[in-house]
């Protein structure tokens, strides 16, 4: 579309288009759109790349499950129709607004999505993927299934380094989400094991992140055998099948009664209840896949065995950043990618919610 560079733009021919739906579970259609003007601190980016994510998934259906048949209605958590999802977006500066001096035309961004209000005190504090009233993008304000993106500030936009573009979109979510929650576990000591529960895409970054952290004694817990063996070949020490009869006696083998810290990227009913279970005394579940369902355990053991049950949502702007530095000092984003055009979004959000995709599925415009 850009072909005459300018000053703060890149000229356009005036429209441009946006993949989203109208209804929740509703077909993903082409929607054609006016070429915003960024305006004030605003920059306009083309979309490069944009990962496909279970987020993308919910978000889609519209709900969130509670368990007993409740479900948590999206509508109502303020999500407004229509929606165009896509929150993993690495994309090329093609106009900036007058007072976006840190953006320059030309530049190639990943966006940092988890935007809050700015001004309560949780923004204040740095946690504005927290905030109360959140501009979130691919959730409350249109994303990256699309040919262009509006970003609010030059802060959300931050530098590859010598990342692969295509990978690197990952890191917005899915490596952030795996990277704040593994921050959460520590600090570990060399004998204590971390269970992985879940070896999808976040599963397999988490397992690359604990190698690349110094942690060595993982065991990956999945009901596939395929992404069982992904997660071997990834770093984890041993894997298990969930369903055997002898799964928690063979963790408990292994780690010795060691299991200091599980991270739980299925989180529903049977996935928490398996965590909980081998959990040393003092040890954390941080929970982080959004499945469904309702959390039992008897309140004594909470408070004998001393557990912390943790919920970890995204991350940081500030933490994103460490992931990006962490990134090109490390061999993160090695795992299973499949590159589709970003006509194939529907296909894409299918895929995954059928379970059909052992890695990830990025979007290319």
């Amino acid at each position: 579309m850009g072909v005459i560079t300018m000053s703060n733009q890149v000229e356009t021919d005036g429209a441009y288009i946006r993949y989203e739906f109208s209804e929740f579970a509703g077909n993903l259609e082409p929607v054609k759109y006016e070429m915003p003007v960024p305006q004030g601190n605003e920059v306009l980016l083309k979309v490069d790349y944009c990962g496909v994510c279970h987020s993308d998934v919910h978000v889609h259906d519209g709900y969130y499950g509670l368990g007993n048949g409740k479900k948590l209605n999206l509508g109502d958590r303020g999500i407004r129709l229509p929606v165009t999802l896509g929150h993993e977006v690495v994309g090329t500066i093609v106009a900036v607004g007058e007072d976006a001096i840190d953006a320059s035309v030309g530049e190639q961004r990943l966006i940092y999505p988890w935007i809050g209000c700015g001004e309560c005190s949780v923004c204040q504090r740095g946690e504005e993927n927290l905030c109360g009233k959140p501009a979130s993008l691919g959730i409350f304000k249109p994303g990256g299934y699309s040919e262009y993106i509006t970003v609010p500030h030059p802060r959300y936009l931050l530098d590859l380094g010598n990342l692969n573009p295509a990978n690197a979109s990952l890191l917005a979510c899915s490596g952030l989400t795996t990277f704040s929650a593994i921050k959460k576990i520590q600090p570990l000591h060399e004998e204590e094991y971390v269970i992985v529960i879940g070896c999808g895409g976040l599963g397999q970054l988490a397992i690359r992140t604990l190698r690349s952290a110094g942690i060595s004694n993982i065991v990956a817990v999945d009901v596939s055998e395929d992404k069982r063996e992904i997660a071997k070949k990834a770093g984890a020490k041993v894997v298990l099948d969930p369903r055997s009869v002898d799964a928690t006696d063979a963790l408990a083998r292994e780690a010795d009664g060691n299991c200091m810290a599980v991270l739980d990227f299925v989180g529903n009913e049977q996935t928490v209840e398996f965590g909980l279970k081998v959990l040393k005394k003092g040890g954390k579940l941080v929970v982080i896949g959004l499945h469904g369902g309702e959390l039992r355990y008897p309140i004594p053991f909470l408070v004998t065995k001393a557990v912390t049950i943790i919920g970890s949502y995204t991350g940081t702007l500030a933490e994103m950043k460490e992931l990006v530095t962490f990134a090109n000092q490390h061999d993160l984003l090695d795992i299973p990618v499949e590159i589709r055009a970003l006509e194939r979004a529907e296909s894409a959000v299918e895929d995954l919610s059928n379970g059909k995709v052992s890695g990830r599925i990025i979007l290319k415009n």
